[in-house]
């Protein structure tokens, strides 16, 4: 098979309609066996010169070949730990590859397999957009006084918007102490770009009240807010969130409960508030992970989080009753545009002394996003 049907296949693994994939819990087959053997013997000649990177929401086709699995943040810190490798490729998104860019070294190179990788929550706060928030609140007076804190979810043009501005990263491990710090700072917060994490972190956390937080709709003028409603707010929560978790329901909460008598519920802070407020666990995907591993034999969990980890811990967890909290919401689409043809492609192209893929951020602005990372990390 040549590159080129290795990338046609890539393609084809997006469309549900060409790989059977559904949104019934079903994920799409096995990519064709010949590619792994095609994978071990690139990733073999690459040796210790490539350092693969595997996010927890990558199906397993990719994960087998990772050299490392986590978190976004967690990924990027891995990277930069390991400086002997000239070749970082990540199994990721977007702002994944770019957060381990500005966090390694200027002698290595970040590859992202499929660079339409993206992610819509993101996608949902741009600079052009941020700025004009922020001029609104310079023109009220209250710049000053509030501190913007951005998800690791966003673009490196974000993250270096929060650094230049005061501000800093947070996870969604560390989105307490982060809020914690930001208060001590300013009166207010301007949270990016996931409105919901924002939200059950302040309320649920933080012991704030939903009047507390108002939400600032980029589309709408001044955010659709007025001047007093933005002069008030603790949180001013920009309109955001994943595509995923947000869809999960109190509805599918309750049918689980019903169904399955005795399930415990764990989901992301992610989803929207009223999932979150009745949950009865609420965690990071390695919160999430570390919760199930150590659970007692026999228990029964419903999981609200995406689907190829879903199905993972099922897999590792054979002795406990672990399922999809929905089975209408399907796997992240963008994440999945990382499969073994364009991971294949990637390796093989660096086999043949070619670098495809590299993921560089501009030096201004992986200068202030450091600045906001480091900021971050100064914190856990």
């Amino acid at each position: 098979m040549s590159i080129t049907d290795l990338l046609l296949l890539g393609q084809g693994s997006d469309l549900a309609s060409e790989r059977g994939v559904s949104c019934t819990g079903e994920l799409p087959a096995p990519s064709d066996p010949d590619l792994q053997e095609r994978a071990r013997i690139a990733r073999a000649k690459l040796g210790s010169s490539a350092f693969v990177l595997g996010h927890h929401y990558q199906r397993d086709e990719v994960i087998e070949f990772a050299d490392v699995t986590g978190d976004s943040f967690k990924l990027a810190r891995d990277a930069a730990a390991r400086p002997d490798a000239p070749y970082i490729i990540f199994c990721g998104v977007h702002f994944m590859a770019e957060s381990a860019d500005i966090l390694t070294s200027s002698a290595q190179r970040v590859i992202l397999p499929d660079l339409a990788a993206g992610c819509s929550m993101a996608d949902m706060a741009n600079y052009e957009q941020v700025a004009q928030c922020w001029s609104v609140l310079e023109e009220i007076g209250i710049a000053d006084s509030t501190i913007p804190v951005t998800y690791m979810n966003s673009s490196a043009a974000i993250k270096a918007f929060t650094g230049e501005h005061n501000g800093t990263v947070c996870t969604s491990s560390n989105a307490q102490t982060t809020l914690k710090w930001a208060f001590k700072q300013g009166e207010r917060v301007l949270f990016l770009p996931d409105q919901h994490l924002g939200r059950n972190t302040a309320v649920l956390k933080m012991g704030l009240t939903l009047e507390d937080c108002v939400v600032w709709n980029p589309w709408k003028p001044r955010g659709g807010l007025t001047d007093q409603q933005i002069r008030t707010a603790k949180m001013l929560l920009w309109r955001g969130h994943c595509s995923v978790h947000a869809r999960f329901s109190l509805e599918s909460m309750n049918e689980v409960r019903a169904r399955i008598k005795g399930v415990n519920v764990i989901v992301h802070p992610e989803c929207q508030h009223d999932v979150a407020l009745n949950a009865d666990i609420i965690g990071s995907t390695e919160q999430i992970i570390k919760t199930i591993s150590s659970a007692p034999s026999g228990s029964k969990w419903a999981v609200g989080t995406e689907l190829n980890l879903v199905k993972r811990l099922a897999q590792q967890n054979p002795d406990k009753q672990i399922v999809f909290l929905d089975k209408s919401v399907c796997y992240c689409s963008t994440m999945n545009r990382i499969d073994l043809p364009h991971l294949v492609w990637a390796m093989e192209s660096l086999v043949e002394g070619r670098v495809v893929n590299e993921i560089k951020v501009p030096e201004r602005t992986a200068h202030y996003a450091r600045v906001a990372l480091d900021r971050m990390l100064s914190l856990i």
